[in-house]
């Protein structure tokens, strides 16, 4: 079986490339615009036909789309996470319409949740942000392609590699800053928000699973921790693994989506039905692999 990685070089692509090269009778492709890439794909800017050729070319049997910007203006958001996704379809449509395309969406799409209410994925879809809203995009056009395609939305992946751009990664630099004396101080926004972390190494099994198993498959399936849990809590249990001994100050306002979205956890039931998959890691195990392996700085945008 032959498996293209788009945005292999990645956070969460790296991951799931390590997660299927292991698989029996597996072939993987890694495809993105770094010069190690198998297949030279750059979903922002390639025409339908020049990336079909490429698919023609590289025949997978599978294709795994990891590639996506979290970060950057709204144009390079829209480019890569709307666009992209769309270019990617219509190209697997001409070139390989009978493979599978496991696309990872994010839980950012969904919005604000209700308090203590966990979100299934026929919950409607109301992103307060420009990432949420590009990445929904995407997931509407994978989900009306027609192909053998399912969209996992994921929620805030954690664990070794987490970049900078997000919460876990940024904390954890900051804590490398900080160091571990007494009158260290780490100050952050707001940290009262509820999340739904799960371990990147949880995302890839996820994905795996997803690639290999019979279809077809529900268009869209929910992979989180399945677990709300307190922003000050994961901060807090982070600072403990650092050996941090200082203070943690929480001064002003967190982030706009904090203040929007109070309170997001995913229903994984579906996940848990239909590929038999639940999550395999504790928070404290992800933070504890996030720590020893340092921060990784760039984004999932294939480089």
């Amino acid at each position: 079986m032959r498996i293209l990685v788009l945005g292999h070089t990645g956070y969460l692509g790296a991951h799931v490339t390590g997660r299927l090269a292991v698989l029996p009778g597996v072939r993987v492709l890694g495809g993105g615009r770094s010069a190690a890439a198998d297949v030279f794909v750059d979903l922002a800017f390639d025409s339908v036909g020049r990336l079909a050729e490429k698919l023609a070319s590289a025949a997978p049997d599978a294709v795994v789309n990891c590639a996506g910007a979290t970060g950057g203006d709204p144009v390079t958001l829209a480019e890569v996470n709307a666009r992209g996704p769309a270019v990617l379809c219509a190209a697997l449509a001409r070139a390989r319409p009978t493979a599978r395309l496991v696309h990872l969406g994010s839980a950012a799409e969904y919005g604000p949740g209700t308090d203590r209410v966990f979100v299934p994925e026929s919950a409607a879809a109301c992103p307060v942000t420009v990432y949420g809203a590009t990445k929904l995009a995407g997931t509407v056009t994978v989900s009306a392609s027609g192909l053998d395609a399912v969209v996992l939305r994921v929620g805030n992946p954690v664990g070794a590699g987490a970049p900078a751009s997000g919460l876990p990664g940024r904390v954890a630099a900051l804590l490398r800053e900080a160091g571990t004396g007494p009158d260290a101080v780490l100050r952050l926004g707001d940290l009262s928000a509820y999340r739904d972390f799960v371990d990147v190494r949880d995302v890839a099994r996820a994905v795996a699973r997803a690639v290999t198993a019979p279809g077809p498959l529900p268009p869209v399936l929910n992979v989180g921790g399945g677990e709300a849990v307190l922003v000050r809590d994961l901060v807090h249990r982070l600072a403990d693994i650092a050996g941090f001994r200082g203070r943690v100050e929480e001064q002003g306002a967190g982030s706009a989506r904090s203040e929007q979205v109070f309170w997001q956890c995913s229903d994984i039931s579906a996940a848990a039905e239909v590929l038999g998959w639940r999550p395999a890691y504790s928070l404290d195990r992800s933070l504890a692999a996030l720590w020893s392996a340092g921060v990784h700085q760039e984004g999932d945008r294939p480089s």
